[in-house]
């Protein structure tokens, strides 16, 4: 059938989309690779902006034509992912490479660095369900709890020490960027409390930045004896190991950090349920404080579609590997109000997430 010049344009755009998603992969390989070089600490420890040469000498390669090329191709594709910029040098004769705000944040030795997020998702251990991802859901009720467990045996929390380290590696990444900027610029949040358990709290990242930065604050680190196993206490920060589907320490408030999101909401509702059952009445204080996403509405004339996109990849993230979902509003309220509790307030503060009280 002939195909009209409006039909070809049509055709090609089509087939261009389909292309762009299904090698959307090549983005996330190749930051993985630069960072498995160490590109942006390389780049960092110059100086300055660095050529294409200086760069191939400071890597662990022969600088050669096909390496030259190489990473010159390497780059490009990191620029244009917006990881890397250019500037001119020597006299603006050349091209060389400076970091941007995206590629500080993969500085290895950075306190908010992002690199054992970024290494441990694009681990093969963790990637490989995603390849079972069909199968898992044409088996319906008789497949495994996620395409992961399908995958690998076992759910992502059952105590496994590979799972169980990387794991705590990204979750204390990315705790300490969001502990910092809720120290920063939301510590009303924290206003009179005496005491707080941060519930599935890991190693205590977040407790320990809580801790230091309000010492009235006696923190809690609440989570199972195999993940805090030799933590060490301090003076305001302690640990106790449990099951939060059993009992939760009493406290003023509760702190659920990417903690929710894991779970299906009949978890989620045992849960917040037991937090209320620990903490007092509104009127003295009480309130749950959960750090989590607040699913957006989709407006693409707000220019929001890259952090739309972003949150959508996250919800297939959370079925993919734990069985849980990223919530909008409406769906966060549905849980409250099931789990008992009468009033919350949304604090849209960290960029894709935010902050939510909820209140008995």
């Amino acid at each position: 059938m002939a195909l009209s010049n409006e039909n070809i344009r049509e055709v090609l755009a089509a087939q261009a989309h389909i292309w762009h998603h299904t090698f959307n992969y090549i983005n996330s390989m190749s930051l993985k690779c630069a960072l498995q070089l160490g590109i942006p600490d390389i780049i960092h420890s110059h100086g300055q902006a660095m050529t294409l040469s200086d760069l191939v000498d400071a890597l662990p390669i022969d600088n050669n034509a096909k390496t030259l090329d190489y990473i010159f191709r390497l780059m490009r594709i990191l620029i244009h992912a917006g990881f890397f910029s250019q500037t001119k040098v020597n006299n603006k004769e050349e091209e060389g490479y400076i970091l941007t705000p995206s590629s500080r944040l993969l500085l290895k030795d950075d306190p908010l660095s992002q690199v054992p997020y970024v290494q441990t998702e694009l681990d093969p251990y963790f990637m490989d369900p995603w390849h079972s991802l069909s199968k898992w859901i044409m088996k319906g009720d008789e497949s495994s709890t996620t395409p992961f467990a399908f995958t690998h045996g076992k759910p992502l929390f059952d105590y496994e020490p590979k799972t169980n380290r990387l794991f705590n590696e990204i979750m204390a990444s990315d705790t300490r960027l969001v502990a910092s900027v809720v120290i920063e610029h939301c510590k009303g949040v924290f206003e009179g409390l005496k005491s707080l358990v941060d519930v599935g709290g890991g190693t205590g990242t977040v407790a320990k930045v809580i801790a230091n930065a309000l010492p009235e604050i006696n923190c809690i680190v609440f989570d199972l004896p195999h993940i805090i196993e030799g933590c060490e206490a301090s003076k305001n920060l302690s640990y106790v190991t449990g099951d939060m589907f059993q009992s939760i320490p009493s406290a003023d408030a509760m702190l659920l950090k990417s903690v929710l999101h894991d779970w299906s909401d009949e978890d989620c509702i045992k849960i917040l349920r037991k937090c209320k059952e620990a903490i007092p009445s509104k009127e003295n204080g009480g309130k749950v404080i959960i750090i989590d996403m607040v699913l957006m509405e989709h407006n693409p004339e707000k220019g929001d579609n890259k952090s739309y996109e972003t949150q959508l990849f996250l919800d297939m993230l959370m079925m993919v590997h734990v069985s849980g979902k990223e919530r909008n509003q409406q769906e966060w309220e549905k849980l409250f109000f099931d789990a008992g509790f009468t009033d919350y307030n949304i604090i849209p503060t960290l960029g894709l997430r935010s902050i939510i009280e909820v209140f008995p």
